[in-house]
């Protein structure tokens, strides 16, 4: 962890490295390009005083506040010592990272500026000073956007081992992601065989998730929207979307009426904006918004607020309710229940876009925010590639 050394930090700005996240058409990818670090993120360098090489590790640092879309300018990599644990403590050295759409929401001020970002983890314990966990142990935990961290036992999480689930799954169908899907459909919309969907931002990690958990929940019609025709194309061919639409094409309000001539009784928003205001317009009566984010507006903030009937909201008693993950981590285990058995049968697939070496991940963060991604964007250390 850079504080407990920092007379030998050593920053490197956040450079994009060469060549982009794979095809956003594909389940899963691999990035090839090279960055500041080595594929490990675990850099050598001489001790002068001793000319003796040492380990280092890097973390990543917010160092501005972005307006509008953040640049690799407003991070750092900066360079340590990898850290040691105290009593009480475990050294982690981190497997997966995840990035997701709110980082870039905490950017504005709820994530302090030049220190390590926080954010979703999976890591080996490779030393540890407290006997809850052993070496060798896979865990998750929520010190992020870093090569190495020293945690306590109760800021992790242990993973099951399900025997045929890769660990990238844990990060998205099984993590938070998945979470956020299941909660939403089980928890908020309460979802009955047969109703039928509406999801925005359907070819993002809790869209693509929310269809598959839908269908297999028995839902009736899926609709979603995307950015581009590859991904509308995606939705429908591998996700299992009945219809979809680039948002691009015309007015959302338009395009759902084409897609869903008959409505919707459930709509999920990872968007607001005009998609909110399509969707309450295409509900039935006792319909339901499950409020996920508001991407639309991250890096829009002047983007219009949804325009809708209110008197649509009373007269077809419609319920608006939104929710936060971090207040349903008791439905985990339900998660893993109802999702793990249909990942080993093959009936639930995992959509991944995987970018390849932790000097990428300010990079793989970026092109998310643009759309590059196609499911759950992952960054993968290099001693995980196949």
């Amino acid at each position: 962890m850079n504080a407990t050394h920092p007379a030998t930090n050593a920053t490197h700005p956040a450079t994009p490295a060469t060549g982009t996240p794979s095809d956003p058409a594909t389940k899963t990818g691999a990035g090839t390009g090279t960055g500041t670090g080595t594929d490990t993120g675990t850099r050598t360098s001489t001790d002068p005083a001793t000319n003796t090489r040492t380990r280092t590790a890097l973390t990543v640092h917010q160092i501005a506040r972005p307006t509008g879309f953040p640049a690799p300018d407003h991070f750092r990599f900066v360079e340590s010592p990898v850290p040691e644990p105290a009593p009480g403590t475990v050294l982690v050295e981190n497997l997966y990272w995840s990035v997701d759409p709110y980082h870039r929401e905490m950017m504005d001020g709820d994530f302090e500026l030049n220190a390590p970002l926080e954010g979703r983890a999976l890591g080996r314990v490779i030393a540890s000073r407290d006997p809850a966990l052993e070496e060798g142990e896979i865990v998750f935990h929520r010190h992020g956007w870093r090569t190495h961290a020293v945690v306590r036992p109760e800021e992790t999480r242990r993973l099951p081992h399900h025997e045929g689930v890769p660990l990238s799954a844990y990060l998205s169908i099984l993590g938070g992601t998945g979470l956020t899907a299941y909660v939403g459909l089980t928890r908020i919309a309460r979802l009955r065989e047969g109703d039928d969907l509406f999801v925005s931002s359907a070819a993002g990690g809790v869209g693509t998730a929310t269809g598959r958990l839908a269908r297999l929940m028995g839902a009736g019609r899926l609709v979603g929207s995307a950015g581009s025709p590859a991904k509308v194309a995606y939705l429908k061919e591998h996700v299992g979307y009945d219809a979809a639409f680039d948002y691009h094409a015309g007015p959302v309000a338009d395009l759902l009426a084409g897609a869903a001539p008959d409505g919707i009784d459930v709509f999920v928003d990872n968007v607001g904006g005009d998609h909110l205001g399509a969707a309450i317009g295409a509900l039935r009566e006792r319909g339901r918004v499950v409020r996920v984010g508001t991407v639309g507006q991250y890096n829009t903030p002047e983007a219009p607020l949804a325009l809708f009937n209110h008197a649509d909201v009373v007269e077809k008693s419609l319920r608006i309710e939104g929710f936060l993950v971090r207040n349903h981590l008791d439905v985990q285990e339900e998660l893993y229940e109802f999702a793990v058995p249909h990942l080993r049968s093959g009936r639930l697939a995992l959509d991944e876009t995987v970018v390849d070496g932790f000097e990428r991940i300010v990079e793989a963060f970026l092109s998310m925010l643009h759309g590059g991604n196609t499911g759950k964007i992952i960054v993968r250390d290099a001693s995980q590639t196949p």
